[in-house]
């Protein structure tokens, strides 16, 4: 497990590439739901603008740095009141008018009714966070009224077996006319292959689950809390920790392991008296992570923070998990950075490489 760690430093194109990969998933998603609102009044054209509303909540990337100069904030942001089910309320109403308006001119007028649109962008954008809630990341779907982040960790942010099937289906749909029996089936086909998939990422989720909890209790591990989740790209290979009195313990777990127990599980040290985590930056963090962290001192004066909700990228002394970077006080706030060092001289291939041996057991 310690070579599997390390060899994760070579992270960065994969992440790259598991970012375009969650986008994706929610663009086909959101044009599946242009489909049922609208294609059998406008066709393909529903599949674009279902697929426009489908990234409408992952927008708060970009409206959180017009919003806010702390990168901190700017963090926070995403995933946050853009996710909620109050804004798909208010956007579909939003958006349904403007493109009524829009498209309701010349030749195209009286071929669809603003109620249609409103549908279409309630779908659209109401079912964004609903998939991102089954993610670990963590969904601020109750927004303004509580900001409990909701996290199922059954499925990884980008898993590619979701993903492809769903847009196949959707890519032959396109070649039928709207309205008819075949294009229906079609859009049934993605919908139901993609929701049976998903139903099984939680079976695999409680059975794994289960795993850890054995593994904690042969080890002789006493733990007050753990989190799972599936590794990147995949539901086969998954990541565990689990908080104790003095430091996290993390390990990989593979559904194609001959045991049903884990025997190398590797402590992490917390190192929470580093930093005065009282801050409210800090806290916010803190939050953010559901307190699954740890830090590291660097030579240059800053911090490394380290969300373990994720997998590790190493397991020396300054340990650091793939979502991890360099904080640094900016007058009387703190800020956060990427650390390039992390992904220096990266390969994919190897970690791809690595991923999969871990992938196939032992």
């Amino acid at each position: 497990m310690l070579r599997f760690c390390k060899d994760l430093r070579k992270l960065k194109p994969i992440a790259t590439f598991a970012g375009i990969m969650d986008s994706l998933t929610q663009i086909v998603l959101g044009a599946a739901c242009g489909e049922i609102a609208l294609g059998k009044k406008i066709g393909n054209k529903a599949l674009l603008f279902g697929a426009i509303g489908g990234t409408i909540p992952d927008l708060d990337v970009f409206m959180g740095r017009v919003f806010y100069s702390n990168t901190i904030d700017q963090l926070l942001f995403h995933r946050g009141f853009m996710h909620s089910i109050p804004f798909a309320i208010i956007g579909s109403f939003i958006f349904g008018y403007l493109f009524y308006l829009l498209y309701n001119i010349g030749k195209r007028k009286n071929t669809t009714t603003q109620k249609d649109w409103i549908w279409l962008f309630f779908l659209s954008i109401f079912t964004h966070p609903i998939l991102d809630c089954f993610t670990p990341y963590g969904t601020q779907l109750f927004l303004p009224f509580s900001d409990y982040r909701v996290a199922f960790n059954n499925i990884a942010v980008a898993d590619p077996l979701y993903t492809l099937p769903f847009l196949i289906s959707l890519i032959v749909l396109m070649f039928y006319k709207r309205g008819t029996t075949k294009r229906n089936w079609w859009l049934k086909a993605g919908l139901y292959i993609s929701s049976f998939y998903m139903l099984l990422t939680v079976f695999n989720k409680l059975y794994v689950d289960n795993v850890f909890k054995k593994s904690f209790k042969k080890a002789g591990i006493e733990y007050s809390r753990f989190s799972v989740q599936p590794s990147i790209l995949n539901n086969i290979l998954w990541y565990g920790v689990a908080e104790t009195e003095d430091d996290y313990k993390v390990a990989y777990y593979s559904l194609l392991d001959s045991s049903s127990t884990i025997n190398d599980i590797v402590s992490v040290p917390k190192n929470h008296n580093l930093l005065d985590m009282s801050h409210n930056d800090l806290k916010k963090l803190a939050w953010f992570s559901n307190s699954y962290y740890n830090l590291a001192s660097l030579s240059d004066g800053e911090f490394r923070y380290n969300d373990l909700r994720y997998p590790l990228l190493k397991n020396e002394g300054n340990s650091s998990s793939v979502f991890g970077f360099r904080l640094y006080k900016n007058g009387k706030r703190w800020e956060y950075k990427n650390d390039a060092e992390r992904f220096k001289d990266t390969s994919p291939s190897d970690l791809i490489n690595a991923i999969w041996e871990r992938m196939k057991g032992k």
